[in-house]
C-alpha cells in the first residue's frame, strides 16, 4: 500500500465534501516554503536564484501555521530551498502534525540523519527525498558528488526508525529510460513507501535550458519506461495512477492550478509556481484575485503549452478519479492492475524549446523611465537594482513584486521588504548582477567536478 489508509480516506472524504458543496476551486495540496536558502545548486533549480539577504529570510513558525490555517488542504508539501535548514522546522512540522495536515517534507537529505532526532514518527509525517536517478544521475543532475550515496544512507536510517519515506524524481532530457527503470528497482528495494515523479518543465529562473522535456517526448520517455509489464508492477508511485496514465499518453488532462497553492517568502504565489506572475496578501485574495483562465495547456498561454508537471497535473488526475463513477473506476482499475501504457513509437527525445518570455528583459547597467513595463522587467530581472525617487532618493535593492500602484523591494542587505508607490519611482536602473546567470556558473561548475570525480 503506497500510503496510509487513514490518508487515502482523508483526501477523498474531503473531495467528496468540495463536490457536496459545489465547490470548482479547492486546494489539494499546500506548497508551503518556509525558505529559499539550500546547501545545493541544482541545474534544474530556480528557487536559489536570488540575492544573498533573501535566501536568509524565512517564514516564522507563526506565518507558517497562518497559511495552514487560511488554506484548507488536508495534505501540506514543505518544500524550499532545503526545509531541514530553518530553525524552527521541527516545531512547524509539530504544528501541522497537530492539526492532522499529511506532510510530505522535501529534502535532498544532506541534512537528514542529523536531524531526524528532532521528529517523532507519525502517520502524517513523510520524508520526501530528493533523487533524480541513481548516483551518476542524481550527482550531475544536483551538480555535487556523493549526494546519492549520503541520501540513501539518510533514507535507511529513516526507514530503520520508523519514518514514513517517499522519494521525488525530476527527469530531463536526456536521461535514460533503462537506467530509471533500474532506479525505480532499487527505489523499492530500499524499502520506500512510494515514488513520485515528473518531467521537468522550462522555466525562465531555471539555470539549466537545455534539458527539459517536451511534451511528446516525455510521453515516449515515460512509455519506454514503464514498457515492462513485469518490473513495473513491483513499483509503488505516491501519486494519482491516473496521472502516470497522463504522462504516457494514455489520458488527457488539463492544468489544475489552484489544486497546489504555493506560500513562500514572497505572499501567496500566483500561478504557477514555474512563472513570475506575482503575489498575493492572502489565500482568498489569491483566489478571488486570480484569472485562472490563463493557465493551462488548454488556455492558449505559450508559457504553459510543453508543461506536465506533477503540480499542476496531479490534482486534475485526482479530480478525475473523484468526480464520477467512471472516473473512480478508472482509478481503482489503475491502482489495482497498474496504468495502461501504450508501445513506444520508437521516436527520439527532443528537448522543449524554452518558454517565450513575456519580453526581453534589459541588459544589467540599463536605466529606463518608470513605466507599468519596466517596472515589470524590474520585477522578472533576478538581480538587484537601483529605484531612482520623486525625491532624487536612490534606493539599491530587489523587487519582489511589482503591482500596478505598488512594488514590493527589498532594499540590498535587508531582511525586511518595503511596498513603495509606483507614482514616487522616476527611474528604474538595472544596476545588480543577473543571479540567474550566477546560477548557470555555479550549476556547470558543479557538473565540471562531478564529471571530473567520474572520470577520476
Amino acid at each position: 500500500m503506497p500510503v496510509p489508509i487513514s490518508q487515502m480516506a482523508t483526501v477523498a472524504s474531503y473531495v467528496f465534501k468540495q463536490k457536496l458543496l459545489g465547490r470548482k476551486r479547492y486546494p489539494l495540496v499546500l506548497m508551503l516554503e518556509p525558505l529559499y536558502r539550500c546547501n545545493l545548486s541544482c541545474a534544474g533549480c530556480g528557487k536559489i536564484q536570488y540575492p544573498s539577504n533573501i535566501l536568509k529570510s524565512q517564514l516564522s513558525y507563526e506565518e507558517c501555521m497562518q497559511a495552514v490555517d487560511e488554506c484548507p488542504s488536508p495534505m501540506v508539501s514543505l518544500p524550499g530551498g532545503e526545509p531541514l535548514m530553518h530553525p524552527e522546522i521541527d516545531r512547524i512540522v509539530a504544528g501541522l502534525v497537530a492539526r492532522k495536515k499529511y506532510i510530505y517534507l522535501c529534502t535532498n537529505a544532506l541534512l537528514l540523519e542529523e536531524k531526524l532526532q528532532l521528529f517523532t514518527p507519525s502517520k502524517y509525517l513523510s520524508f520526501s527525498v530528493h533523487l533524480d536517478g541513481l548516483a551518476a544521475e542524481h550527482d550531475a543532475s544536483v551538480c555535487r558528488g556523493g549526494t546519492y550515496a549520503k541520501a540513501v544512507r539518510a533514507i535507511e536510517k529513516a526507514l530503520a526508525r520508523g519514518f514514513r519515506v517517499t522519494t521525488n524524481t525530476t527527469l530531463f532530457q536526456g536521461a535514460d529510460p533503462e537506467r530509471t527503470a533500474d532506479f525505480f528497482d532499487t527505489a523499492m528495494r530500499l524499502g520506500i513507501e512510494g515514488m513520485m515523479v515528473s518531467p521537468g518543465y522550462s522555466y525562465a529562473a531555471a539555470p539549466d535550458q537545455e534539458h527539459f522535456l517536451a511534451r511528446e517526448a516525455t510521453r515516449e520517455f515515460f512509455r519506454r519506461v514503464f514498457r515492462s509489464p513485469e518490473r513495473r508492477k513491483n513499483w509503488r508511485f505516491n501519486q494519482s495512477p491516473l496521472f502516470l496514465e497522463f504522462l504516457v499518453g494514455t489520458r488527457e488532462h488539463d492544468c489544475t492550478p489552484w489544486g497546489m497553492p504555493s506560500r513562500g517568502v514572497f505572499g501567496w504565489q500566483k500561478p504557477c509556481y514555474l512563472l513570475q506572475e506575482g503575489y498575493a496578501s492572502s489565500y482568498q485574495q489569491l483566489l478571488d484575485d486570480t484569472d485562472w483562465d490563463r493557465f493551462g495547456p488548454k488556455s492558449g498561454n505559450p508559457q504553459c503549452q510543453n508543461c506536465m508537471v506533477h503540480s499542476g497535473f496531479e490534482a486534475s488526475a485526482v479530480e478525475e478519479g473523484f468526480s464520477s463513477w467512471r472516473g473512480f473506476l478508472a482509478m481503482a482499475r489503475a491502482a489495482i492492475f497498474g496504468p495502461r501504457v501504450p508501445a513506444p513509437s520508437g521516436a527520439d527525445a527532443v528537448a522543449a524549446p524554452p518558454p517565450a518570455p513575456e519580453e526581453l528583459l534589459p541588459p544589467p547597467g540599463s536605466s529606463l523611465d518608470a513605466t507599468p513595463e519596466s517596472l515589470r522587467a524590474a520585477f522578472r530581472y533576478r538581480g538587484d537594482v537601483t529605484l531612482v525617487l520623486d525625491d532624487g532618493t536612490h534606493l539599491e535593492g530587489f523587487v519582489a513584486d511589482a503591482r500596478e500602484s505598488e512594488v514590493t523591494f527589498w532594499p540590498k542587505g535587508s531582511a525586511v521588504p518595503e511596498r513603495i508607490g509606483t507614482a514616487r519611482v522616476r527611474h528604474v536602473v538595472f544596476s545588480g548582477r543577473d543571479w540567474v546567470e550566477r546560477g548557470r556558473e555555479v550549476a556547470e561548475a558543479g557538473r565540471r567536478r562531478v564529471a571530473a570525480a567520474e572520470r577520476a
